[in-house]
């Protein structure tokens, strides 16, 4: 199970080992359009950690769609790298990619979907709770692309989700159904409703993340009054379990989606979240290159 192997690759990194070299002489482009930090380190000191090389290319170096085709980009680089992530604004981008390209394509971000970070969240659940299967999510908040990965992820696994977002703002409902259809066969659920409070209700841990993603910054004055009711702090917090986690995918606005005395405070494992991303993405790349 890919989540095992990035315990395990994470159990070695924080005893100081030496891992084996395994991606000695593998590249992995990184083609970037939009800007990041965790995404793009935790690929870069994966690759670094395991032997490998990390080629970061901006949309001022590529310009896909643009200067140069998508499949022309694709095809151009599996000539040289061994796998490409890819961080993009239209899931059809990195959807085209994979269909030309000779080698794995990685999605590490699209507006449809944020499986890194989900697989990440995962992690992050498993170590805490020792299981994944039976345990409740409640994601509070935009119905994004990290909602619907959590809904996707979450339900494979056995993870009951629960979606708490302003109506006009609920997650995909094609992404709801296919989530709906894996969690009948986990034996999990996936809730969506206006109410936090009835989302909260036995959570084992509460999820959010920004009100405005990526490329929506002209909505946010908009969406400001429709999500405050929807802010994670501690009278939220006391709606869940005793001691339920809280979770954030990072960057954080402190004060708007999440208030500061949550995001630090001592059920927070927002910064165990983003440590994940090193190890899941480590464990990824392995398993697409069959190592």
């Amino acid at each position: 199970m890919l989540l095992r192997r990035a315990q395990a690759l994470k159990t070695e990194w924080r005893a100081g080992g030496h891992p084996a070299l395994l991606l000695q002489g593998k590249t992995l482009a990184l083609v970037f359009e939009k800007p990041s930090l965790r995404t793009r380190v935790a690929f870069e000191a994966g690759m670094t950690q395991l032997g490998g090389h990390g080629s970061y290319l901006s949309a001022n170096d590529i310009d896909m769609g643009g200067r140069e085709s998508v499949p022309d980009v694709a095809r151009n680089l599996s000539r040289w790298v061994q796998a490409i992530a890819a961080r993009v604004f239209k899931h059809a981008t990195v959807e085209e990619l994979a269909r030309h390209a000779g080698v794995p394509v990685i999605n590490a971000l699209s507006d449809r979907e944020h499986p890194c970070q989900a697989l990440a969240d995962m992690l992050t659940l498993l170590e805490h709770f020792g299981r994944l299967q039976g345990l409740r999510l409640a994601y509070i908040g935009d119905g994004n692309n990290v909602c619907n990965s959590l809904m996707l992820m979450g339900a494979t696994l056995g993870v009951n989700i629960g979606v708490a977002c302003p109506p006009d703002y609920r997650p995909d409902p094609e992404i709801v159904a296919l989530a709906r259809q894996r969690a009948a066969e986990s034996d999990s659920t996936i809730t969506i409703s206006a109410s936090p409070a009835e989302i909260l209700e036995g959570a084992d841990a509460v999820y959010t993340d920004a009100w405005t993603s990526m490329g929506q910054e002209h909505e946010a004055a908009r969406r400001r009054p429709a999500f405050q009711p929807y802010q994670v702090n501690t009278t939220l917090m006391d709606l869940a379990r005793p001691a339920a986690l809280a979770m954030h995918c990072l960057p954080a606005h402190r004060g708007e989606e999440i208030t500061a005395d949550v995001i630090d405070g001592p059920n927070s494992v927002v910064f165990d979240q983003a440590e994940n991303r090193l190890h899941v993405q480590k464990a990824l790349i392995l398993t697409l290159l069959g190592i």
